[in-house]
């Protein structure tokens, strides 16, 4: 199995197949799920300092804090795709990302 990487600003990238959801930080649920994951220290802040302007649900209950709009991460993703369903790597359309091998499970016997 393999990671996809999106960037997701300044230098920062987020594994594409653990994100469950991308939402805008603005209601009080999501707030309230922030602040949660904050006092339980289950976020990742990748926002180098800069607002936080989307929120990354993460499949083991973690939450990403991203710079970049829900619309400008969904874009990625799918510039990304299509460039893979092109035989390409991206990096022709502007959208940085990149592929990386996971641990290989081990056998049971």
């Amino acid at each position: 199995m393999q990671t996809e990487l999106i960037h997701v600003g300044f230098d920062n990238h987020l594994a594409l197949n653990r994100v469950v959801a991308v939402a805008t930080p603005n209601s009080a649920p999501i707030k309230r799920m922030v602040q949660r994951s904050k006092e339980e220290r289950r976020y990742i802040d990748l926002t180098s300092g800069r607002r936080t302007k989307a929120v990354a649900v993460l499949d083991n209950d973690w939450v990403a804090l991203i710079a970049i709009t829900p619309e400008t991460f969904a874009g990625r993703v799918e510039a990304m795709r299509s460039a893979a369903v092109e035989g390409g790597n991206g990096s022709h359309s502007g959208v940085t990302a990149g592929v990386i091998a996971a641990p290989q499970a081990r056998p049971t016997r």
